[in-house]
């Protein structure tokens, strides 16, 4: 965070001064763990399920070295600025932060300052780890670690970021109206990107007509000179168009996408290959690090993100072609010595995305070694949870995969949707928990097997993503 003193704290979230003077200055990051407190941070007390933040600001600041707590209460012997919510006086913090840090890039010989949202309801952390590492050619990059994209990692995010930032990239997340138009209040894009509109968390939006109104809400949320992403392949996304304040660029496969993928493929390794073309009739070639055609789009829209702000065709395909994914448990491939692969796409799940992913296991596999699916619940799917993991049932026996390892009870409707397509016998196991799955794997797998292991993260599947990429259930 930029040095603010604790008065300016205490504005910005209109809270009240408490044992502190006035220009005490917060030096250090901002931080809500306080085993990640450095001197001079700003320690954020919240409240949680299992522990309160408030418990452990005095060692945040005796052991520590915090300079400032943000807290709801008074606390003895604590410096701290007193607020009504915590939650809400830190996603204010990070508000007046950007505002200051505009006004500073705004100034002669400030560094311009590009934020940039991302949302959809697949490929956002993918797309973000991709434009990050576009952007960091360029110049000073900030985004986010790991999925910190609700109301408190948004905040997170933008508090890292400082005079010297030349792209803020932020990922936006949502499970329900209104999520993004708080998370815009704070962070106003100066690019907004819209992936696609699908089914995560259908159980909180009561319908995908209400996934698309959420996701519209970043668009609504742009500054008034910001640009408009969007995906010209989904018709929810480009319909979006109509909500954005000025300048729509669309990316896709469709003739009528300003950024497109032509002659889309796959490496025999399962990685996407394409010629990427702009409206002038530019082109150049992309040839992805990452497993997965699905890939392609979150590459297109990266690219599309990377030249609104900007770049170079030659730049932003230069930097594409040599990204990585950088987030865990997500198409992490994994070579093991004992000649399996492992597809570790452990930390989260929704229909589409587990489609795409046992569409990648089928190419990596090919005729040639076993796929082996080991699949977990998709959660927030709500009363369309049953036929959805149903349908995944299904589309297992029709990529003919080899062996399919159903984890857990909210995860059975996959076993039955396999077996009523035709699937008998040993070809679906189901096992009630992740420490079964990974006893099992240990005596069933063998060299040249291809295994993914996908689910929503709260299945605690992601466990078994570590336990196999470690090697530790060898065949």
């Amino acid at each position: 965070m930029i040095a603010w003193t604790a008065q300016q704290v205490a504005d910005a979230t209109g809270g009240r001064l408490s044992q502190v003077a006035p220009h005490t200055m917060v030096t250090g990051p901002v931080v809500t763990d306080s085993r990640q407190v450095q001197p001079g941070s700003l320690f954020v007390a919240l409240p949680g399920e299992h522990v309160d933040g408030h418990d452990f600001a005095a060692r945040a600041v005796t052991d520590g070295g915090a300079h400032l707590v943000l807290a709801a209460r008074e606390l003895p012997g604590v410096p701290a600025v007193i607020v009504d919510d915590v939650e809400v006086a830190l996603g204010e913090l990070a508000r007046g932060v950007l505002a200051a840090l505009r006004e500073a890039a705004a100034e002669p010989g400030g560094t311009p300052l590009t934020v940039i949202g991302i949302t959809g309801s697949v490929g956002k952390t993918t797309t973000k780890d991709l434009l990050a590492q576009i952007c960091a050619t360029a110049g000073p990059t900030i985004a986010p670690e790991k999925s910190f994209n609700n109301e408190i990692g948004l905040p997170l995010t933008v508090l890292r970021a400082d005079e010297s930032t030349r792209f803020l990239v932020l990922e936006m997340g949502a499970s329900g109206i209104g999520h993004l138009d708080y998370l815009t209040r704070i962070a106003p894009p100066d690019i907004a990107v819209v992936l696609v509109v699908g089914h995560a968390h259908l159980g909180g939006f009561g319908g995908i007509e209400a996934v698309a109104r959420a996701k519209s809400e970043i668009v609504s949320g742009l500054l008034p000179t910001g640009v408009a992403v969007l995906n010209a392949d989904d018709s929810r996304v480009a319909a979006m168009a109509a909500k954005a304040p000025g300048e729509v660029l669309t990316f896709g496969t469709t003739d009528a996408a300003d950024v497109r993928a032509l002659d889309l493929r796959v490496d025999r390794a399962g990685r996407p290959e394409f010629t990427l073309e702009l409206r002038d009739g530019e082109r150049a070639e992309v040839h992805l690090r990452l497993v997965g055609e699905h890939h392609a789009h979150n590459a297109l829209a990266a690219a599309a993100t990377a030249l609104t702000a900007g770049l170079s065709l030659t730049e932003v395909v230069t930097a594409l072609n040599a990204a990585d994914a950088l987030s865990p448990h997500r198409m992490h491939v994994v070579d093991r010595p004992d000649g399996i692969t492992v597809i570790d796409d452990s930390y989260n799940a929704n229909p589409d995305s587990m489609r795409a992913a046992l569409k990648a296991l089928a190419v990596l596999a090919g005729r040639e070694r076993r796929s082996v699916a080991v699949l977990g619940e998709m959660m927030e799917l709500g009363p369309d949870s049953r036929v959805e993991h149903e349908a995944i049932g299904l589309q297992v026996v029709r990529l003919n995969i080899g062996l399919t390892v159903v984890v857990g009870d909210g995860a059975r409707p996959i076993a039955a949707g396999a077996v009523r397509e035709g699937s008998w016998g040993e070809e679906v196991l189901f096992v009630d928990d992740v420490d079964q799955a990974a006893e099992l794997l240990a005596a069933e797998l063998r060299p040249g097997d291809v295994v993914l292991v996908k689910s929503s993260n709260g299945s605690g599947l992601w466990r078994l993503g570590d336990l196999l990429t470690d090697g530790e259930a060898s065949a």
